[in-house]
């Protein structure tokens, strides 16, 4: 996908000139009218403490980059423990880029498969050839690790004779492509007790991009809304039939909770 190169290239306008924030914001704002207009949302989801999803675990994450177009380790790590929760867990994700999501997540998974645009359909929106090729640059070389090729919107994810346990949802992050790969995911790859995933839901863990969280909205079932949670400390939502105690987010935090990061750098063999 080419939503990284876009992404530093919006920041850099905006650290060039700091008035673009305004229309980020502003569309957010109108994603908050959509929201309170059609589902009478007005404080965002219901947060999730992170804790409570990773309780009493210490996750290690083995593959970091702490490259451009990245995840916070506490996305890894919300990933790697949900998928813990299954025996011989069977994980997919749209949206691959350099394998950091699908890496850590083999660790612990039985079965792991992950979709992204091909080599060819990348350099066809323009981007470079070094860009196409870093794609699956942690990933490629895992045995438990399934790389598909080809564009969400047109794959035939009917063809799968099995259910997954865990769905990461990190493609392009704009509404028409948020709405089509959870409806997708949710006709045809999850079973009763899956666990979904959508990363970029938010900016950063305390400004929900709202929409996103409108494209699932409208992609799901009212029903199923109540199954939906903003992780805490996270730019994650989540899809998970549980129970929770949980709180709406008033910003900016007081913290509550801290987390200890041991770092380990090893060198990459090229």
């Amino acid at each position: 996908m080419n939503k990284f190169k876009k992404a530093w290239k919006a920041i850099g306008a905006i650290i060039k000139n700091p008035s673009l924030l305004n229309l980020i914001l502003q569309n957010n704002d109108a994603w908050t009218d959509y929201l309170k207009r059609n589902y009478n949302l007005d404080k965002g989801l219901p947060v999730i403490d992170i804790r409570d999803l990773i309780p009493n675990q210490k996750i290690e994450l083995n593959t970091m980059a702490f490259l451009g177009g990245s995840s916070l380790p506490t996305d890894f790590a919300l990933i790697k423990a949900m998928c813990m929760r299954f025996e011989h867990c069977r994980y997919f994700e749209i949206g691959t880029w350099r394998g950091e999501s699908v890496s850590n997540a083999s660790n612990v998974a039985t079965q792991c498969y992950t979709l992204n645009l091909s080599k060819e359909e990348i350099l066809s929106l323009g981007l470079s050839e070094k860009y196409a090729d870093l794609h699956a640059f942690f990933s490629q070389h895992k045995k438990n690790i399934n790389h598909l090729f080809g564009d969400s919107r047109h794959f035939d994810f009917s063809q799968f004779d099995k259910k997954f346990d865990v769905v990461f949802i990190d493609g392009d992050h704009k509404y028409d492509f948020v709405k089509n790969d959870t409806e997708k995911v949710f006709e045809h790859l999850i079973h009763d007790s899956s666990i979904v995933i959508w990363h970029d839901y938010a900016y950063d863990p305390e400004t929900p991009r709202l929409e996103v969280l409108s494209a699932i909205f409208d992609a799901l079932p009212k029903t199923e809304h109540k199954n939906l949670y903003h992780v805490s400390n996270s730019m994650c939502c989540i899809y998970i039939k549980d129970s929770f105690d949980t709180y709406f987010l008033d910003t900016p935090e007081i913290p509550s909770r801290k987390f200890k990061i041991s770092l380990e750098i090893n060198d990459i063999k090229l």
